[in-house]
């Protein structure tokens, strides 16, 4: 464990995706996808990812795992650095870190039965060491995930969408992993199945001591599951820190206004809590507003905000804010 005790670390990750055009088809510019963001979590506990679509949250996911190449930036996954590692070094972590993607049914292989497609990477990375122990270690996973053992010769055609989920989370596990990235695991589900693909994933991180970067635009599913929360816009992280300091204590407008959209099932919140409307569409990360990227945006923009970029400001211990009034809007 490295020593400032937290398990993942993220510095200063860049994602910039070059626009090509004109004559030759040369480099025009930049999508700058994910701009300089640095966080990090502590083994066992989970950090939420949250923002409108199209700023940044899933990139910054797969970028972490290098199932994209980064710009430029380090993810330290207990003290090594992922990035700087040769491709078989890499794979000694290939089997520590795992994604679990949005949509359970294009990411799984139509043509694979169940237990091929939970049991394949087991033997890739000699978890096992034969078929008759894939199969076993398949029907344990598919009892824990909810599944039930008699169904691994089945297609991913045959089961509904929380299913195929489900044997998303399963194939996920098949390698043991410490680190899973949840990539809007559950906004592809109907509303009736979120609930338990959630409290699935919850038990999972209890039971197995899972470390879990959780990204979703949902604000109620990232307050239940979620230890710590980031928030995100145009490639940057905005507000950072616990669940609490975010959800009772927030402080920057962005977070103000996404929280304000979110329902609350408290009578008396949904009465007081008046609904912040944000003008104007998202940016585009190919060109960025100067300044403050939120001030196109933002209901308290100043000329400031206009022409400078402002810094990080920790307002309190864990609880760090991007923007240039983050102290007079704390003590507000």
């Amino acid at each position: 464990m490295s020593e400032n005790n937290n398990f993942i670390e993220v510095r200063n990750l860049k994602q910039y995706f070059p626009i090509k055009g004109g004559i030759f088809n040369g480099r025009i510019g930049s999508v700058k996808a994910v701009d300089d963001v640095s966080f990090s979590i502590k083994k066992g506990q989970v950090m939420g990812l949250v923002g409108e679509s199209g700023c940044g949250k899933s990139t910054t996911g797969r970028t972490m795992l290098k199932l994209l190449d980064p710009t430029d930036g380090e993810m330290l996954y207990d003290g090594v650095d992922i990035f700087k590692l040769n491709n078989n070094d890499l794979q000694k972590y290939r089997t520590k870190m795992q994604i679990v993607f949005q949509d359970p049914y294009s990411s799984l292989n139509p043509r694979l039965p169940v237990y091929d497609i939970i049991g394949e990477a087991m033997l890739e990375h000699k978890i096992v060491s034969n078929k008759e122990e894939m199969m076993n270690r398949v029907f344990e996973l598919m009892d824990k995930c909810g599944l039930f053992p008699e169904q691994a010769g089945r297609y991913p055609h045959q089961f509904s969408g929380g299913q195929r989920q489900r044997i998303c989370i399963a194939r996920a596990l098949a390698v043991n992993p410490e680190f899973v990235v949840c990539d809007e695991a559950v906004s592809a589900l109907d509303v009736s199945i979120q609930s338990q693909i959630i409290n699935l994933l919850k038990d999972l991180q209890e039971d197995l001591g899972l470390t879990y970067l959780f990204i979703s635009h949902d604000l109620s599913v990232v307050k239940f599951i979620s230890d710590a929360v980031a928030v995100m816009y145009l490639g940057e992280i905005v507000e950072m820190g616990s669940k609490e300091q975010i959800f009772e204590n927030y402080v920057h407008p962005y977070t103000e206004a996404l929280l304000s959209a979110a329902p609350s099932f408290d009578p008396r919140k949904r009465n007081n809590n008046k609904r912040i409307i944000l003008e104007g569409d998202l940016p585009s990360p190919s060109n960025p507003p100067s300044g403050c990227r939120f001030h196109t945006r933002c209901p308290f923009a100043t000329d400031r905000c206009k022409n400078e970029a402002p810094e990080t400001f920790e307002v309190e211990e864990g609880h760090s804010v991007k923007c240039h009034f983050a102290k007079e809007r704390y003590n507000k």
